[in-house]
């Protein structure tokens, strides 16, 4: 676990039947407990239906931040996704639609497993 949430703040998230902690925003806490279960049930929670594109963009998150040891900027995010999908859905706009909750950067990063981006409050 990086850093200290108090306790106040921690949140318990039921995964599978297994509590996995979260902080008050559903950050995970301890990043080795992340599961595509955890995706789907802090999903269900913000009440978000996980389609395939969520998926992709769940993965890339993974990946980069496996990769480069940070997190994906949103420019980083519609530079691939551009790519991948063309100009439409590869746009800030969509990405940010498709993650209602504080964007592929927030809601995604969220969904990830992974921490907050730097200067998020």
């Amino acid at each position: 676990m990086k850093g200290t949430v108090p306790t106040a703040f921690i949140r318990k998230l039921d995964v599978g039947g297994k509590e996995v902690l979260t902080d008050s925003e559903g950050y995970i806490l301890n990043l080795e407990e992340w599961s595509e279960d955890f995706a789907n049930a802090l999903a269900a929670q913000e009440q978000l239906q996980l389609t395939d594109e969520h998926w992709e963009i769940i993965r890339f998150l993974r990946e980069f931040f496996v990769e480069h040891g940070v997190q994906a900027n949103v420019r980083e995010m519609i530079k691939h996704f551009r790519m991948k999908w063309g100009p439409e859905k590869g746009s800030n706009r969509y990405l940010h639609e498709i993650f209602p909750r504080g964007g592929p950067q927030k809601q995604g990063n969220r969904l990830a497993g992974l921490l907050r981006t730097k200067g998020e409050h």
